[in-house]
């Protein structure tokens, strides 16, 4: 599973993109058969991997938009099955990277949790609020399986720690762009924080937060990531036009050209 993740940023090169486009979207939000649409609607859009959130009532590193996506989400009865549902909608097609906050999956276990994520066909996860120290017993869990851990770095990581979490990255290492939550910002100062990722982990290096127009995600390649991932901008469009979200991810596709 987790090779494909390594093979969508090849991919996106060899296609003549100078970095894969990730984006985000809240399962369930804002329906469950709609967030299905939303999933295929990135496909044909151009979207080389998709990141797919499964709502939490407390998602900490999340700003207010996607907050409240989750919250509607919640309110229509989604659950992880239907996460899963539509991740299995697309998995075929483009890898598939789940988050997911830790209490859901300490209340099924780290080995059933990988179970569920590999008959979905989900090629990896996202754990924001689960730290390295604490981290062995999924790792492995999912390395067994193929499925691959992401980490994320923040401009605030230290070297040393940023060293020892590049060191033991599967997947990509999810580079946060700035300190704080999710949300849509104006200038972005992205070479910095992509620089030391790429010093600290062999594996690709996708830089998230923040991330809200075309001109970020072209900023982002110039900055030398391998991969850009848009959340808040996407899920706002969900918002306000599911049907025309397709169009939003092929703009900022082009962008990577």
């Amino acid at each position: 599973m987790s090779e494909r993740i390594f093979e969508a940023f090849e991919r996106a090169r060899a296609d003549g993109r100078r970095a894969a486009l990730m984006p985000y979207m809240m399962a369930g939000y804002p329906s469950v058969e709609a967030s299905r649409e939303v999933a295929r609607q990135y496909v044909s859009g151009g979207a080389d991997l998709i990141e797919l959130g499964v709502p939490f009532s407390d998602p900490l590193a999340d700003g207010p938009v996607i907050h409240a996506a989750a919250t509607e989400a919640l309110a229509n009865g989604t659950r992880l099955a239907d996460a899963l549902a539509v991740a299995a909608e697309v998995a075929s097609e483009v890898p598939v990277i789940l988050m997911c906050y830790v209490n859901p999956i300490l209340a099924r276990g780290y080995q059933r949790f990988a179970d569920q994520l590999v008959g979905a066909g989900v090629a990896g996860v996202i754990i924001p609020d689960l730290p390295q120290e604490e981290a062995a017993e999924a790792l492995a869990a999912f390395e067994s399986r193929g499925l691959a851990l992401v980490p994320l770095l923040a401009p605030t990581t230290p070297d040393a720690r940023m060293a020892e979490i590049g060191a033991r990255a599967r997947g990509f290492v999810y580079t946060v762009s700035v300190a704080g939550t999710t949300g849509e910002r104006g200038e972005l100062d992205l070479a910095p924080v992509i620089s030391r990722a790429r010093k600290a982990t062999r594996v690709p290096v996708a830089i998230g937060f923040g991330i809200s127009t075309p001109e970020h995600t072209a900023a982002a390649a110039d900055a030398g990531a391998d991969g850009v991932i848009v959340g808040t901008r996407f899920v706002r469009a969900v918002g306000e036009d599911p049907a025309g979200v397709g169009k939003l991810v092929r703009a900022f596709g082009d962008a990577l050209g």
